[in-house]
């Protein structure tokens, strides 16, 4: 039988359940797929709790990777047996197997195993977006990167290294600082007992930087906002600690400032657009230019316990369960 994580009710990581279900033949348009292995990430916790609202009950998860089993009517991109990589498909990936749309999948070079994609198909084609089409960012330039030692941050300042981009990241201890030092941060701010603002000044001559790049949320976007020079652009592409409130008054006070709340799925919805991020993620990762390193690695049933240990901060870079 196959078996999902599913949960009835939202709330905090006791309510996911590990049950069996059924999976059919695919129809049209449809693959079923063998997962290997299934990211996990932040963004499954907002599901999880209702803050991204979803009929119940549901499964969970929104990027796996894994072999196909099976192919629809009208599926021509894939075939059976392709190892395959996805995310931003329905809610499901916390499975063994399912029935999925075909169109969302990419098909996994020789060189990158299922493991490795699970950990950064999510997280590499965000940096990518970040880095690559939300500001004409070029060499020589400085940014700020909260969460500098998480799954986005390891690999976007790897990739902001191979563009000539200076970043400086911020952390909460010694030890997330040594990590995101060893993959390419230039700069670290402790978060939790510096002015993030004022050390960002301090490291860029007082004038702030052109982009902040903030995933954390509330507890983050009024430093955020100090940190911007005249005109710059803040990034809110998370929430992990809350939406943040944003007054249109403060966007002026700061240097009249933009701001944007992106989503990784209106940058890979065209085709043409996802094959051009991911080919470029995929080669940099082949190639050995950026690595991704999977510091966590759980039984899918042990969901439960991934989701308290990420919510509470103990884990660093990506994580996956391996089935």
């Amino acid at each position: 039988m196959a078996h999902a994580i599913r949960f009835h009710e939202t709330g905090g990581p006791d309510v996911l359940r590990w049950e069996e279900v059924t999976v059919g033949d695919p129809g049209p348009d449809e693959v079923r797929i063998r997962h290997v292995a299934v990211g996990l990430n932040f963004a499954d916790t907002y599901f999880r709790t209702g803050l991204y609202p979803a009929p119940l009950p549901a499964g969970l998860g929104v990027e796996a990777s894994g072999v196909i089993e099976a192919v629809g009517q009208d599926v021509t991109h894939v075939a059976e047996g392709d190892r395959v990589t996805y995310t931003g498909s329905p809610l499901g990936a916390y499975s063994t197997e399912r029935v999925m749309p075909a169109d969302s999948l990419i098909k996994l070079p020789e060189e990158i195993s299922c493991e490795t994609a699970a950990a950064m198909t999510m997280r590499g084609l965000t940096s990518a977006y970040l880095l690559r089409r939300i500001h004409p960012l070029r060499a020589g330039d400085t940014v700020l990167l909260h969460a500098a030692a998480g799954g986005v941050g390891l690999i976007f300042s790897q990739w902001a290294k191979l563009l000539g981009i200076t970043v400086i990241g911020t952390v909460s201890s010694e030890e997330k600082a040594e990590i995101a030092r060893a993959h390419g941060c230039d700069h670290i701010i402790y978060y939790r007992r510096e002015n993030v603002a004022k050390r960002v000044r301090e490291l860029t001559g007082g004038q702030g930087v052109p982009v902040v790049f903030d995933s954390i949320g509330k507890d983050t976007v009024a430093g955020s906002m100090a940190a911007l020079r005249r005109r710059g652009l803040l990034v809110c592409f998370g929430t992990a600690s809350g939406v943040p409130p944003l007054d249109a008054m403060q966007l002026a006070v700061h240097g009249s400032l933009f701001v944007t709340r992106p989503a990784l799925a209106d940058y890979i919805a065209e085709p043409a657009e996802r094959a051009a991020l991911a080919d470029e993620l995929f080669g940099h990762v082949a190639s050995g230019r950026i690595t991704v390193e999977i510091n966590q690695r759980y039984a899918l049933q042990d969901a439960v316990r991934a989701h308290r240990e990420m919510e509470t901060g103990r884990t660093t870079g990506s994580s996956v369960f391996v089935l």
